[in-house]
């Protein structure tokens, strides 16, 4: 039975959740039209393409900046006040953070077409993304980070993949991971064999248990410490890791593996027995946004066909909007169907909500990860 981005979204990430339902919306273009949109979102997330379409569907000038991380997001926002942008990008699990700093203000969902987005993102956004029954947080796309390697120079049993084999000698000094993530993946590594105190997902829930298992994840890392050729923190130093820096295997976002794959590069991307990483993102206003109206209007815009599947075709990641899927090239609805089996897509580990303390003590190991 074939795999499909918009079956996945339709099945495993809302199971047990009920479908929230569409409601009417309405638009205020003319006050939205009044000054540009400024956008805040990931690096590469919107090319001169989009923002011209979006433009011209709606008259509304827009602006793009770039981050490359949740915690450059974050500490750029707090040091603004919430103010500078209109609309952000954030993670799902980060948006309670959000709150916690008075950073964000609630959406109002009676402008947003919500039947343009597929029930299941709605609901599947609603830990994390409603918070004391206000919602926060339009599903936008999802995506996996696992493990991307070069088909010529590293012996991998696709069946048996595990975080473990990032960590193999025979792969020389040939890895890159992103120090806080590759912590978590050998967290799982050594949960499924039982060298855990606690379930890694206590790690979440008390500061005890995260010092305690993370003391022995960070003392499995920096055994294998000399493997690595280097750590990447944004896309392109993930990328740029296999492109010039000799990497052969490495715990990366799926993107890297399609803009790789897409060069004609012979990589393959996979997700491990112990679950693929997992997280979900989506549109946010500040609270000291300048041009909400115009936030309203790039959602709705998102929402449609043709705009999910130029957001697809531009990062490789998996757009929430209805019918992008369909729309796609042939390469990009490949990518995925070799990437993922049912079974990875049963198996999803989704990054649960991190709080800020959590970050803080995440960052301390991390840390200590980079400079051991």
């Amino acid at each position: 039975m074939s795999i499909t981005r918009r079956r996945f979204l339709q099945g495993s990430l809302a199971a047990g959740a009920a479908a929230t339902l569409p409601t009417p919306f309405y638009i205020n273009r003319a006050l939205a039209q009044q000054e540009p949109l400024r956008i805040y979102a990931w690096a590469g997330y919107f090319n001169d393409a989009m923002l011209a379409d979006f433009t011209d569907k709606t008259g509304i000038p827009a602006t793009f900046t770039p981050y490359g991380t949740n915690d450059e997001l974050m500490n750029s926002l707090r040091a603004s006040a919430g103010e500078g942008f209109d609309v952000i990008m954030p993670t799902v699990d980060r948006v309670p953070g959000y709150l916690d700093y008075d950073l964000i203000q609630p959406l109002d969902e009676s402008r947003i077409n919500w039947s343009g987005a597929l029930d299941s993102a709605i609901s599947g956004s609603e830990t994390g993304g409603v918070v004391d029954g206000k919602r926060y947080f339009a599903p936008s796309d999802w995506g996996t980070e696992a493990i991307t390697w070069h088909r010529r120079y590293a012996d991998i049993d696709r069946a048996n993949l595990s975080y473990a084999d990032l960590w193999n000698p025979e792969h020389g000094q040939g890895v890159t991971v992103r120090g806080h993530s590759a912590l978590v993946g050998i967290g799982l590594w050594l949960e499924r064999e039982g060298r855990l105190p606690h379930p890694l997902l206590d790690s979440y829930r008390s500061e005890e248990a995260m010092r305690a298992n993370f003391d022995v994840i960070l003392e499995e890392a920096i055994k294998h410490k000399e493997l690595l050729v280097q750590f990447w923190n944004t896309e392109n130093e993930a990328q740029a890791a296999f492109r010039t820096n000799g990497a052969i295997i490495g715990q990366t976002w799926d993107s890297t593996a399609f803009r790789l794959i897409q060069e004609g590069d012979d990589i393959a991307y996979g997700a491990p027995k112990e679950g693929a990483l997992a997280w979900m993102e989506g549109f946010v206003i500040p609270k000291n946004a300048r041009n909400p109206d115009a936030v309203y209007e790039l959602i709705n815009w998102y929402y449609t066909p043709e705009a999910g599947a130029m957001f697809v075709e531009a990062t490789g990641y998996n757009s929430t909007s209805k019918g992008a899927t369909e729309l796609l090239p042939e390469a990009t609805r490949n990518f995925f169907t070799d990437s993922y089996t049912e079974q990875d897509l049963e198996n999803l580990w989704w990054w649960p909500i991190q709080e800020p303390w959590y970050v803080a003590l995440r960052n301390e190991y991390q840390d200590r990860y980079l400079s051991a």
